[in-house]
């Protein structure tokens, strides 16, 4: 009997930024079985250096310039690349990526196309983009959207407009062991940034982006400030409003409060020195630093919106308000802090929301599960180290799906060309 191919997967993103989408892609990239499957990812340069040094060393890095000025170039290049890999699955992230990627995907005849929207795009403007006709449109080209959270699958469904049938909930994970928050790391890192042990502290980890609401947050700061004079404020992130919310600091004198670090990778260290975790923001998927707190034992507060409120429970993990009420947010920051008793629950009540919700085994599972779904094949279990059971038996499928690609691609190849 034949014996079955390797299974190639290809990630694709046009961002160049790395935070939570990047980190869900990496965790993919380090945790999905490697029998049968076989990875690449394709991405902008400035993303690929980001990244290079965190990507598992059999995943091939492709960079890709996507620049405007060399569209057909782009394109071109991308179907070069699908053909000599001959990708069988291949998974975009984010819809703007998709866009670009899902239609080459289907006119090179890839026998799986999928997205993964991250988060409700409340950010877009104009008839066209708001209406989501394009999103419409251009699913024509997918077979399954990944939603990360059940809000996110129902703004996929009643906002876009997506086929219900095509929308997959597959919500984000993270590794325990990872975010373990050791207490050493607390005392340590508080010594390197000049503070005391019980000085209250804030972590902010958020690109500097008007979604995620860091201007709500400064207006809060004031007010928190007056019952815990000593506040630190730590924002952990980049993005195009820096210089903006350095203005806005210094115009609210909140110099010695509020720091801006930049990005950084390892969370773990900078929630084990926190004591609150704040998310400010006006929309979200679900938001992975918030899952990554918990799973470090440390409470969140947060906005009430979209998938936050799956993970960022009240009362239980955290504490939740609504977007653009800076008094909310300063009475919840101030409730917790005033209780550290209350506040080590809740760390310690999110940590398990996590292992029983939120671990990434789950999501690993889950979406090795879809892939061998949206080939035909029967799903298999993955062992503890990850690999799956033997597919020597599914030989004679292959052989009948990749009779259907060919077929498919007799069909779309002129296509491709014009695209």
């Amino acid at each position: 009997m034949m014996k079955s191919r390797e299974i190639a997967v290809l990630f694709f993103t046009g961002t160049r930024v790395r935070y939570g989408a990047e980190e869900h892609m990496l965790t993919l990239l380090r945790e999905l079985p490697r029998t049968p499957f076989r990875f690449h990812m394709v991405c902008p340069p400035e993303l690929a250096e980001k990244v290079r040094a965190d990507l598992p060393a059999d995943v091939e890095l492709i960079e890709l310039p996507l620049t405007s000025s060399s569209r057909i170039k782009d394109i071109l290049d991308f179907v070069k690349i699908l053909k000599t890999r001959h990708i069988d699955i291949l998974h975009s992230h984010m819809s703007f990526s998709s866009r670009f990627a899902s239609p080459i995907g289907w006119a090179c005849g890839v026998r799986a196309i999928l997205e993964t929207n991250h988060v409700a795009e409340n950010w877009r403007r104009g008839w066209l983009k708001s209406s989501n006709l394009l999103d419409r449109a251009f699913g024509y080209f997918v077979d399954f959207f990944i939603a990360v959270s059940e809000a996110n699958a129902l703004y996929l469904i009643n906002r876009k407009r997506l086929p219900r049938e095509k929308v997959v909930v597959i919500r984000n994970g993270c590794d325990l062991n990872r975010f373990s928050a050791p207490s050493e790391k607390r005392f340590a890192m508080r010594k390197d940034m000049g503070l005391q042990e019980d000085t209250p502290t804030l972590i902010v980890p958020a690109r500097l982006e008007l979604q995620k609401g860091h201007s709500v947050l400064l207006d809060a700061v004031p007010l928190i400030l007056r019952e815990f004079p000593r506040l630190q404020v730590i924002c952990l992130g980049d993005g195009g409003l820096r210089r903006d919310l350095e203005a806005k600091v210094l115009q609210l004198n909140l110099q010695q409060t509020v720091r801006f670090l930049g990005f950084q990778p390892n969370l773990n260290n900078w929630f084990a020195m926190g004591d609150v975790t704040v998310l400010s923001s006006f929309y979200e998927g679900l938001p992975l630093v918030a899952i990554e707190s918990l799973a470090a034992s440390r409470a969140v507060v947060a906005t009430a919106v979209d998938g936050t409120p799956e993970v960022v429970v009240d009362g239980i993990s955290g504490k939740t308000v609504p977007p653009g009420q800076p008094v909310a947010l300063a009475e919840a920051i101030c409730g917790l802090l005033r209780e550290p008793a209350l506040l080590e629950k809740l760390g310690r009540q999110g940590r398990d929301l996590v292992q029983r919700e939120f671990n990434q085994q789950r999501q690993v599972q889950q979406t090795a599960a879809l892939y061998f779904s949206c080939l035909g094949r029967p799903t298999q279990r993955l062992d503890s180290k990850g690999e799956t059971s033997s597919d020597a038996e599914r030989g004679t499928n292959d052989e009948r799906l990749a009779t259907q690609s060919d077929k498919l691609l007799a069909k779309t190849a002129p296509i491709g060309f014009f695209i």
